[in-house]
């Protein structure tokens, strides 16, 4: 026979032995009551709840948690604290208070006790689906041309019917938003067809493979985004800013970041200035290069392609787009590429979170520090600020983010929206929009 039994005092809770002053206080006292486990040779059990949980044992003994989180928090935090509502905000979300320590466990040990009591077969794990949070906001732009997808489980391996594949992409639109918009509904399917036709040619997982599927993809989705510029079905768009008129429509592009995570591996392909971080423990490793144009090698690529790079308000592709890589802008073709640079990262088990992101919060947000801040929120170390009325602060229409069924972490979503605050506060005048994906495996 084993018992287990638990009390929660909050702090403002009179002592035992006194009685409460008010129907108030008595409503204010939290008990978790007496649970009795009784197990049986046939691997079953029963559950009986005393009514008062201390008169059944005799006393009412009381205890109060330790403080986890600690008193103090670190310079980083009160810094980050500082910049999204002064320090005091700073200081208070760096710990967590006793009632919230006491409410945790008790929910980790009713939790315990609930797969405790059931069948062995109850036992058994789920379907293992990445933990993440996404956050888009339209920021201190007139239009929201920043494009977020997920999808998990949205491919498997070559024989295998339990190992899935999870998709992340980020999308920045310039000119329009109508090719991110096509490539939030296209590329994870361009991805996985190039994935079926390598599975069955017989090809593995080998980093030459993964390289190659993904610059098809990109490919094939430039081609795409050209073509749907110059057919009837673009007319479909009628809330298009562009009007989807020639020659407006050829200056319409995308960014493109993907991250697909495996089991074993990180595989990001990038196209323009959006980009993926990983953090592995405390460490900040950048899974792709922005593509600028007076980036050395892009600047030669360029040059011997026959474009040239004019500085006008930095450096630009003709004078025209900020960067050298992108999907769609066939007026800038050949010197603006579609072809992805691809990383394969192995996992290990020091990773933490993978961060992909739009250039509005790279442009005022370092590595470290956004890395920093998924960590802690991941944690419970730090939490969002309330939301304030600054229009900046708007959220994007649902429509921004797509994927088949919504599974986002408390967590990650804290990170993710604690981000774009965070470079809102630090006056990044783009769409910013960041997707946080945790990596930790369960212990």
């Amino acid at each position: 026979m084993a018992e287990i039994w638990c009390g929660v005092v909050s702090e403002t809770e009179t002592d035992p032995t006194c009685k409460p002053s008010s129907r108030a206080a008595r409503r204010r006292r939290m008990e978790i009551r007496r649970f009795k486990f009784v197990g049986g040779g046939g691997g079953g059990g029963a559950v009986a709840a005393h009514p008062r949980g201390g008169e059944a044992a005799g006393g009412r003994k009381r205890r109060r948690p330790l403080d986890a989180a600690g008193g103090s928090c670190s310079d980083e935090q009160r810094r980050v604290g500082g910049e999204l509502g002064g320090g005091s905000w700073g200081r208070k979300a760096a710990s967590i208070s006793d009632d919230s320590l006491s409410l945790i466990r008790v929910a980790a040990m009713t939790t315990a006790l609930s797969r405790t009591l059931s069948s062995p077969a109850a036992l058994e794990l789920p379907k293992e689906y990445p933990k993440f949070g996404v956050s888009s906001v339209c920021g201190r732009r007139r239009e929201m041309e920043d494009m977020v997808a997920v999808h998990p489980s949205f491919c498997r391996r070559r024989g295998e019917t339990t190992t899935e594949l999870h998709y992340f992409g980020v999308y920045d639109g310039h000119g329009c938003s109508h090719v991110a918009v096509r490539c939030r509904e296209r590329m994870h399917e361009l991805i996985r067809e190039e994935l079926v036709v390598t599975n069955k040619e017989g090809g593995g997982a080998a980093p030459t493979e993964w390289r190659a599927a993904m610059e098809r993809s990109f490919q094939k989705m430039d081609k795409e985004a050209i073509a749907f510029n110059e057919s009837a079905a673009a007319a479909a768009h009628e809330r298009c800013r562009c009007e989807l008129q020639s020659p407006e429509c050829e200056a319409v592009g995308s960014t493109a970041v993907v991250a697909i995570v495996t089991p074993d591996k990180i595989i990001v392909a990038n196209c323009g200035d959006s980009r993926a971080v990983l953090s592995r423990k405390g460490k900040a490793i950048p899974l792709s290069s922005d593509h600028k144009p007076d980036r050395p090698d892009e600047l030669n690529r360029i040059h011997e392609a026959g474009g040239r790079v004019i500085y006008w308000d930095g450096p630009r592709v003709l004078g025209v787009l900020a960067m050298s890589r992108a999907i769609g802008d066939n007026y800038l073709k050949p010197y603006v590429s579609c072809d992805p640079e691809v990383t394969v990262m192995e996992r290990t088990a020091d990773d933490e979170c993978l961060i992909l992101a739009s250039d509005g919060l790279w442009d005022v947000v370092s590595n470290d520090t956004a890395c920093g801040v998924a960590r802690m929120c991941l944690r419970g170390k730090i939490r969002p600020p309330p939301e304030d009325a600054g229009a900046a602060a708007e959220p994007a229409p649902p429509a921004g983010m797509v994927g088949g069924e919504r599974r986002s972490d408390r967590a990650c979503s804290d990170a993710s929206l604690l981000l774009t605050k965070l470079a809102l506060a630090r006056h990044s005048t783009d769409n910013v929009s960041v997707v946080v994906v945790d990596l930790r495996r369960p212990c």
